[in-house]
């Protein structure tokens, strides 16, 4: 995969008019311009940025979903009441009820529609929040998001989409009938619907400090584009913004360089835990981001330790790439990695015993962590990295309803504007569980891409 190079257009071939244009290249864009596609749609997928992906690419953990044939495959009796149910109380309930439940229905769909395309996610993981395997993610235990975008990217190559970067949308005109597209350059394209699928606003301090003053000081795993310009593009045409005040920190971040490295929660999810300063656990590592982080924040000290081993580096490869960039400390004993991050050897060795006796017991007395408990820490050389809570999700954004269709601020739908993925509000309620933005991107890009098919031929 590290072979392939996709090729993107310039915008001097933009055609005057499409059925569909998709603005931003993340799982989302993608994934809704090739369903378009397939349905018969002439797309176009504009991104402003020279790098395709979003913060897609930037995904390490996998891909939730429920009743799956892979989780049957294994042996793992899942049902998609339970992950409805763990994701509403995730998100403090505030979820939207309609649009979590056709996220849950529509889960396994998006796997299999992935595995229709080539794009297999069948090994198993588990994230904070959720009680049973079902992130989905690729056998090679490789970070889902550069897997996903670049198998998408194949698929877009195969299907002669044309995708357009630096392609910075400024204004979109919306009428009865159709959509005017301005680019930057002042370039001006027609299109019957427009799918809006730009991503977050993790890294606009100007929004950020509007909605959430409080976090303006954190970091951010965004990648730069995270900027919120498909919020102003929306609200300019009467879009409805939602719960714009719920942003997520993320527990795990490598925060001490210029650049912020998100630590996933597979890292957790395969055996990895938590210390302070002192060496001890303080907290159940796999309960939601919300508590994790505020664990942390609430320690009042230099951020905590991830602690783990051999065996659970095996389990994900991202530790790999953590390793090359100088993220992780390595002991070839305990006591030699304590040295290394400066703590007690020896109260290190009590807690890693500690937590070894509770796998092998099955219970964790301490903090009641019921999963991530496959295998203990005891398998030489020994990691630590360091991290610190970093903003990472915008829950918030525009008012869609369950089929995609942006909603105005009297409720009523804008007929012909679509949206999908962290652009949108309302899914994940006040803490997105880890593994749902990806299946989100998937179920609402191709949702979009229906629905806008679906108006189309209606006309």
């Amino acid at each position: 995969m590290s072979n392939f190079v996709f090729k993107t257009n310039s915008i001097n071939n933009l055609e005057s008019y499409y059925d569909a244009i998709v603005i931003g290249s993340g799982g989302a864009g993608l994934s809704a311009a090739i369903q378009a596609h397939e349905l018969g749609l002439k797309v176009a997928i504009l991104e402003k940025n020279n790098k395709l992906g979003g913060n897609t690419a930037r995904a390490s953990s996998g891909m939730n979903a429920a009743e799956t044939n892979i989780q049957y495959q294994q042996g793992i009796i899942d049902s998609m009441t339970k992950f409805y149910q763990e994701t509403l109380q995730g998100g403090g309930q505030l979820n939207d009820p309609d649009m979590l439940h056709f996220f849950v229905e529509h889960a396994p769909l998006a796997i299999a529609w992935l595995k229709d395309h080539n794009i297999l996610l069948n090994e198993l993981t588990i994230t904070g929040g959720m009680t049973i395997k079902r992130t989905h993610r690729p056998a090679s235990k490789e970070p889902i998001g550069n897997f996903l975008i670049t198998n998408l990217l194949k698929e877009i190559t195969k299907q002669h989409i044309n995708v357009f970067n630096n392609a910075k949308v400024v204004e979109l005109i919306h009428n009865e009938k159709d959509f005017a597209i301005k680019l930057e350059n002042g370039q001006l394209i027609s299109a019957k619907v427009v799918i809006l699928a730009t991503g977050g606003f993790g890294a606009s301090k100007e929004i950020i400090k509007k909605y959430r003053p409080d976090l303006l000081s954190y970091k951010t795993t965004n990648q730069d584009g995270s900027t919120g310009d498909g919020l102003k593009l929306a609200t300019k045409i009467g879009a409805q913004l939602i719960q714009m005040n719920f942003i997520q920190v993320h527990p795990t971040a490598q925060t001490d360089n210029q650049h912020t490295y998100l630590i996933g929660e597979a890292v957790r999810g395969e055996g990895a835990i938590l210390i302070n300063q002192a060496a001890a656990r303080f907290v159940n590592e796999l309960d939601t981001r919300k508590i994790v982080a505020n664990a942390i924040t609430n320690l009042h000290e230099d951020g905590a330790w991830l602690i783990l081993d051999q065996e659970i580096r095996n389990h994900v490869k991202a530790l790999e790439f953590y390793d090359a960039v100088g993220l992780v400390k390595t002991g070839q004993t305990i006591s030699e990695l304590a040295n290394a991050i400066s703590i007690s050897p020896q109260a290190l060795i009590k807690t890693i015993q500690r937590w070894n006796q509770a796998i092998a017991q099955n219970n964790d007395v301490d903090y009641h962590r019921t999963t991530g408990l496959e295998r203990p820490i005891a398998t030489a050389p020994y990691f630590a990295i360091h991290v610190h809570p970093a903003i990472h999700y915008t829950m918030g954004g525009i008012h869609i309803d369950q089929h995609a269709r942006v909603l105005d601020i009297s409720g009523n739908i804008i007929k012909g504007f679509y949206a999908a993925g962290e652009v949108t509000g309302g899914l994940h309620g006040n803490n997105r569980i880890g593994g749902n933005s990806i299946t989100e991107t998937i179920v609402f890009g191709r949702e979009a891409a229906i629905q806008a098919a679906k108006y189309i031929l209606s006309k």
